[in-house]
């Protein structure tokens, strides 16, 4: 919001210069993106307006909170030196213009005047203001509105009479197929849902987002209906979107207009057709208020400023501050009974009247110190403490936490979801924001391959989050993907791609850190390439999934050609029912040397590991606390089919020293077993 300090100061004396106005409000909430100086010790401050402040896109509003920083009192508009900026102006029930609401659930109020004009050029003063406000100036009845709003902050619209059917306006929704040329040239069809402004034939505007073309203010016109009116936000939201129009008036009803404002807004524009030389209004303004806005109430406590803020602020402080903002008090016993404005829509709990009050009074003058607790804090989810915990395990792993959004397109999102089991958005954003994510993994290769752009050769990320689907619901889940080296360079060698073991080393380094086993199994998912996929399973249980990203999705992703990107993504949620509830036990350091012993084997190639070291527990005693495989071999010498497998056994005791005799008595039990179970001949 672009707000001139001159324009500012015609309705608040002597706030500062621009630099001290741009402090002073900054550290009331409003982000000020820039000032540019225009000479003559005047500047544009540009604001940054929050989505539920639409009171403050205006220089009124922008006003209103300057006067309050600095203490002092809010004027009417004026114009020149000592002209009164609004008119007198009697609002009636009958006029030159018969106005009708056809709907009033969408339109709870509409004001109309007819004026006789004369189509010209703006003076200097409003062309000046309104270039600084980042307006077009384009002829004066269409800047007196433009003024009106950056001014007021209230929309307004201008037709030309001679183009409106029978003298009549009509506040209607959209017939089935009806078409509108907006002002901008194009033309619309239009729905049923959408809330028009009508003659007594057609549509005349979209209300609340653009007029149409048809009835534009033009060099030839000689008489306007001014329009004024309070239009539903979110119908004027829904219409906006559906149409891919947004405005400078849709932006504000969408957020909340004042619906008190409507007249105020008509008189204003009357006075300055007046002051500028433009016009005259043929003396009545037609006001159909169908549905009255009846201003909020809320209570507001001393102890609760008192218990939220940290500090007693004086009952004068409260009172200047709320009422210089337009707030009405009313004393009552534990504190003041408030009557908000209508144009406040961001304050609906007591708690908003309290930020209101914490902003002027000053965060500063706040104590730093936090207030005595009463009772103990509520403990904390262990579900955080988890998350907390593999978070610092991935980083150790060489990973970078990503946070993507939640939503994500249909397309993306189709390939990791079931048939019928996406969660479509009623009312998305756009079309990347269609469905929610039935998996963190679309989203991660967004960010992979971002990363890949800028040049980033070794790409480590991963995610925690929520993930969605129809049949599941709302599930955590933990998603990582690689792509690049799977280590830095060495003298010693080249770097080495990351492959499918790599991706399964993290599988098992998440499992290890919430202290559940894992096995993985044969698996096949459309999204990932056959052979190099597997799944995570714990305990019997599958809990997710790890291998190389199929590469066509990878490209549609952006990813160079012929890229491998490895993922994998765990269900939390189940990972941590498989490792139930068992306790943590603390063991001291071992006092008693361990004995290792090798031996190699000869296999089957297609025989798990896994199925192997199971093996081997269950046949050796509990003095056995390690299985270790530390060389693979096939080739020469190694019948086909056949693979040599040596591993490393490592045996202790937690009270003696155990014994060769000991040591070969397990060690023969473990070779019989392998050799019973699974075939395997000792080399």
């Amino acid at each position: 919001m672009k707000i001139l300090v001159s324009w500012l100061r015609d309705f608040v004396d002597g706030p500062g210069t621009p630099e001290e106005i741009a402090r002073t409000m900054s550290v009331r909430g409003f982000a000020v993106e820039g000032i540019e100086s225009i000479g003559e010790g005047d500047a544009v401050l540009d604001f940054e307006i929050t989505a539920n402040r639409p009171d403050c896109m205006s220089v009124m509003g922008m006003a209103r909170e300057v006067a309050t920083a600095y203490g002092l009192q809010v004027r009417r508009p004026v114009v020149g030196a000592d002209k009164l900026a609004l008119s007198s102006l009697k609002t009636v029930e009958q006029s030159d213009i018969d106005v009708i609401i056809e709907r009033p659930d969408l339109c709870a109020r509409y004001a109309g005047a007819v004026a006789d004009v004369t189509v010209g050029l703006s003076p200097s003063w409003m062309r000046e203001r309104l270039n600084a406000a980042g307006v077009r100036p384009i002829s004066n009845i269409v800047d007196i509105t433009n003024y009106v709003l950056i001014e007021l902050g209230h929309p307004m619209h201008a037709f030309d009479l001679a183009t409106i059917g029978g003298a009549q306006i009509r506040v209607r929704t959209a017939a089935r197929g009806e078409k509108l040329r907006t002002l901008d040239g194009q033309t619309r069809e239009l729905s049923p849902e959408m809330l028009v402004i009508a003659d007594a034939q057609r549509a005349v505007a979209v209300a609340g987002v653009m007029g149409g073309a048809d009835t534009e203010v033009s060099d030839k016109t000689t008489a306007i209906v001014l329009e004024s009116a309070y239009f539903n936000p979110l119908s004027v939201r829904r219409t906006s979107k559906a149409l891919g129009l947004k405005t400078e008036a849709s932006m504000r009803f969408e957020r909340g207009a004042d619906p008190r404002l409507a007249v105020t807004a008509m008189e204003r524009a009357c006075a300055l057709l007046e002051t500028i030389g433009a016009g005259r209004a043929r003396g009545a303004v037609v006001d159909r208020h169908p549905v009255h806005a009846e201003p909020t109430v809320l209570r507001l406590r001393r102890d609760k400023i008192q218990g939220l803020l940290g500090a007693a602020i004086p009952d004068t402080d409260v009172k200047r501050i709320l009422e210089s903002l337009g707030f009405a008090l009313r004393d009552s016993a534990q504190g003041w009974d408030v009557t908000v404005p209508t144009r406040r829509v961001d304050c609906v709990r007591e708690v908003d009247l309290i930020e209101e009050i914490a902003r002027h009074y000053g965060f500063d003058r706040l104590p730093v110190t936090f207030p005595a607790l009463t009772s103990a804090p509520a403990p904390v989810d262990p579900r955080i403490t988890r998350a907390r915990h593999l978070r610092t395990v991935l980083t150790a792993a060489g990973f970078s936490e990503a946070v993507t959004f939640g939503f994500v397109g249909e397309a993306a999102a189709a390939p990791f979801a079931g048939e019928g089991d996406l969660v479509a958005i009623a009312n998305p954003l756009s079309e990347n924001f269609a469905v929610l994510r039935p998996s963190a993994l679309p989203g991660l290769v967004d960010a992979v391959s971002h990363n890949r752009r800028r040049e980033q050769r070794d790409v480590r990320l991963f995610e925690i989050g929520n993930r969605f689907s129809r049949s599941a619901g709302e599930r955590r889940a933990v998603a990582c993907a690689w792509t690049g080296v799977a280590g830095g360079d060495h003298w010693s060698g080249g770097a080495r791609e990351v492959d499918f073991f790599d991706i399964k080393g993290v599988a098992q380094r998440i499992c290890e850190a919430v202290r559940v086993e894992m096995q993985t199994e044969p698996h096949l998912e459309k999204w990932l390439v056959p052979g190099r996929t597997a799944a995570v399973v714990s305990n019997g249980t599958r809990v997710g999934v790890a291998g190389q990203l199929a590469p066509a999705i990878a490209e549609t992703h952006g990813l160079p050609q012929g890229e491998a990107v490895y993922v994998a993504e765990i269900d939390l949620d189940a990972l941590e029912e498989a490792a139930g509830s068992r306790e943590v036990r603390v063991e001291p350091l071992p006092r008693y040397p361990s004995v290792t012993r090798d031996v190699s084997i000869l296999l089957d190639d297609t025989l798990p590991s896994a199925d192997v070291r199971t093996t081997i527990r269950a046949a050796a005693p509990p003095t056995l606390v390690r299985v270790r495989e530390f060389d693979r071999y096939q080739g020469k010498g190694i019948p086909e089919n056949k693979v040599s497998l040596s591993l490393r056994l490592t045996f202790r005791s937690s009270d003696r020293t155990l014994t060769d005799t000991e040591v070969q008595a397990a060690m023969d039990a473990v070779l019989a077993a392998l050799k019973t179970e699974q075939g395997a001949v000792q080399r």
